[in-house]
């Protein structure tokens, strides 16, 4: 049973509520609430731990132990600042929008009631509104919040953008997290573990092969290689170069690839060379010794325009 309570400052006597987080950008000003219904931000409602289950799907994966006996030891001393917010669902039942952690800590510290503001909340609302609350206090890794993204996109068929302006990230920044889903398990266990972040995973995903990747993250695991360095080894790998600094076996050019070569040569008369991947994809360097070897070669560019 829900009892209520009034607050006649709530914002000043729990500190930053859900619509203050990050500088006045909550979840309401992320997340169209239109048909969100809400019982008043002055109305706090103490509700049985009891009658509270979590969210299926709560983008938060992992809880950390220790850091949630810390908040419990704080709940005992201080209480708790900031409700918790809540929907009813069928069997008189509530289930947790935002502040799961503060529920199971407030478990923990053996409470039997916890404030929550209850709100009623659609479906496909209350992903999107659990997913902002945790991004916004940096308590989900990286894994999960591509999961997150996957979810509004697969799950309630939103597109890029739509998930961008709802969570208030650049489409860049989402379709980043979601390209980190292709990495290989190991990988990805190791990113949500905190064994490699973010810019070692970006760096690896420059890498086509799966293998070359799980290769490569060995080799940071081992070395503690910072993320420039993976960058470095990357660009030397996909340059011909293996993570041990020796040159690896060309790829034979294609049929016919050979006499092209020794015909640019001859037409620029400078070594051209060529390289072509398996897939077709090539490149042709034209190299200069100085300045007025450049300009000779543009020169014969112009004529072959003219």
């Amino acid at each position: 049973m829900a009892v209520k309570k009034k607050y006649a400052n709530t914002k000043s006597a729990l500190g930053r509520g859900l619509d203050e987080i990050e500088g006045g950008r909550g979840l309401d000003a992320l997340i169209d609430t239109t048909g969100v219904k809400t019982q008043g931000s002055s109305t706090i409602n103490e509700i049985a731990l009891s009658d509270i289950d979590a969210n299926p799907n709560q983008p938060r994966r992992e809880f950390d132990a220790v850091a949630l006996q810390e908040l419990a030891d704080s709940i005992l001393q201080i209480g708790i600042i900031q409700p918790i917010t809540l929907r009813q669902v069928p069997g008189g039942r509530y289930q947790i929008v935002a502040g799961e952690r503060r529920w199971r800590a407030s478990q923990l510290a053996g409470l039997s009631t916890i404030p929550a503001y209850i709100r009623t909340i659609a479906d496909e609302n209350v992903m999107e509104m659990a997913l902002v609350e945790n991004i916004q206090r940096e308590d989900l890794n990286d894994i999960e919040i591509a999961l997150a993204y996957q979810h509004l996109l697969e799950g309630e068929g939103m597109t890029q953008d739509k998930v961008a302006k709802r969570v208030g990230k650049s489409r860049t920044a989402v379709a980043n997290y979601l390209r980190l889903l292709k990495l290989p398990a190991q990988v990805q266990m190791a990113l949500q573990n905190n064994e490699v972040d973010q810019g070692h995973a970006r760096a690896l995903l420059s890498l086509d092969s799966p293998s070359a990747q799980i290769k490569l993250f060995k080799e940071i695991l081992k070395n503690g290689y910072s993320v420039r360095k993976v960058e470095e080894l990357v660009k030397q790998m996909k340059d011909g170069f293996t993570g041990n600094g020796k040159i690896a076996a060309k790829k034979p050019l294609p049929e016919g690839f050979d006499l092209l070569c020794k015909r640019l040569s001859s037409f620029f008369n400078t070594k051209v060379q060529m390289s072509c991947s398996p897939k077709g994809k090539g490149k042709i360097s034209i190299p200069f010794a100085d300045e007025g070897e450049l300009e000779r070669i543009m020169n014969m560019f112009d004529k072959l325009k003219a």
